[in-house]
């Protein structure tokens, strides 16, 4: 009877080598996170949180980023959803030169 602890050991050790990416995720691997932020998915928040991000805002769509409704109310959308508010700003040949800047650059946490 003594092999059952050896191998009850041996199957919690390859349980977690063939783990679902849920639970994967669910224990903190950050294989999921985006490596860069996006104008479709990304909260106008994190951008604005993020010094690099709020410099490339600050630089591209000025206005916008001036916009203390963009500064407050705005920060739980994406510039995607924003884009109907402000469609010249936010232009789809804009976004795609916003997030050809944030392409550049990491996504923090």
């Amino acid at each position: 009877m003594r092999a059952y602890p050896v191998i009850i050991s041996a199957l919690a050790a390859t349980a977690t080598l063939w783990m679902p990416p849920a639970a994967a995720s669910a224990q903190g691997t950050t294989a999921t996170q985006p490596a860069h932020y996006s104008v479709a998915d990304t909260p106008v928040g994190k951008l604005l949180d993020d010094p690099a991000a709020n410099e490339i805002l600050k630089k591209l769509i000025p206005t916008v980023y001036a916009n203390d409704m963009f500064q407050t109310q705005g920060r739980t959308l994406t510039l995607k959803a924003i884009q109907q508010y402000e469609p010249d700003a936010l232009s789809d040949e804009n976004l795609a030169k916003i997030q050809a800047e944030l392409d550049k650059i990491p996504a923090k946490g």
